[in-house]
């Protein structure tokens, strides 16, 4: 998944602007509008890259806080609720469950403990994109639930984001979830949620959401490794050949699962080329995770 977070140099100066800004306005402006205008001041905030991991890391978790107070005062509000989501999963993802899987065979118990905490993460992201979901469209988690299609909900255009990160959350949760017998059930309404979004907009994402189609074609019961590898490639060509997300996802869901460990390291050593020279933080992430991979091909395979 693509780890746009945040901009630390900036944000902490930018947030406190902002709580004064309100401070002076509060008195002749009402509130509901006050806190739209914050939200809208955190979202655009919260779409900045930053290309230092350490600093991205080390922002993250007060903007996040700040960003999911603010969201639940306007739980309404998809583009805040589409930065919370994100923010939650991609923090999980980049500095939480990558660190237990790198402490798996040296450190069981603080291994489980990141998993426990990426897994609550993942969690918090979901519940925050499906309330916004069930916010803007009334009944919506009931409708996705449903058996018939025809009963499903419609997705409007600016709903979409919000979907993809309450998927791909929803997901990274059940993956984490393999004891609980409950969560996983729920995986073929995630796949769901996701494909309710594909059919509104493919494109999303510049392959993000083809991705996390490929992903899960690979890991649902029944599903087509032709199929999933056909979504990462349209991934890498959504992308413009320009992020490694696409070939490490297919790398581990189609390489790795079929034992094919020559096609799992040429698609890790074209990641890592791809990635070369960017600094955008994705592209960072993608890189230590494709590098840690090949490093770990031996014990994988």
């Amino acid at each position: 998944m693509r780890a746009q977070l945040f901009n630390p140099l900036a944000v902490r100066w930018y947030l406190m602007g902002v709580l004064f800004m309100a401070s002076l306005l509060s008195a002749c402006m009402p509130r509901q509008l006050l806190v739209n205008s914050a939200a809208d001041a955190l979202t655009a905030q919260g779409q900045a890259e930053e290309e230092d991991i350490g600093l991205a890391r080390e922002a993250s978790a007060f903007y996040l806080k700040v960003s999911e107070s603010l969201l639940r005062q306007t739980p309404g509000h998809l583009p805040l609720a589409e930065t919370v989501a994100s923010g939650f999963t991609q923090y999980a993802y980049a500095f939480v469950a990558f660190e237990a899987e790198r402490l798996a065979n040296t450190d069981v118990k603080a291994a489980q403990q990141l998993n426990e905490r990426a897994r609550r993460l993942y969690g918090r992201a979901h519940r925050h994109a499906l309330a916004a979901l069930n916010q803007t469209s009334p009944g919506f988690a009931a409708a996705l639930a449903q058996p018939q299609a025809a009963l499903w909900p419609k997705l409007r255009d600016e709903q979409v984001g919000v979907a993809y990160w309450a998927a791909a959350s929803w997901g990274a949760y059940i993956a984490l979830s393999k004891d609980d017998p409950d969560a996983v059930a729920d995986l073929p309404l995630a796949v769901r949620l996701a494909e309710l979004a594909w059919r509104t907009s493919p494109q999303h994402g510049q392959g993000d959401l083809a991705s996390l189609m490929g992903s899960f074609e690979a890991a649902r019961p029944g599903g087509s490794s032709a199929k999933a590898a056909a979504f990462f490639d349209q991934a890498f060509a959504l992308s413009g050949g320009q992020s490694p997300g696409p070939l490490v996802a297919k790398a581990e869901a189609i390489a790795q699962a079929a034992g094919d460990r020559p096609a799992f390291e040429a698609l890790l050593k074209q990641a890592l080329a791809v990635s070369a020279g960017r600094t955008d933080l994705s592209s960072q992430i993608m890189r230590l995770r494709a590098q840690w991979l090949l490093d770990s091909a031996d014990d994988l395979f």
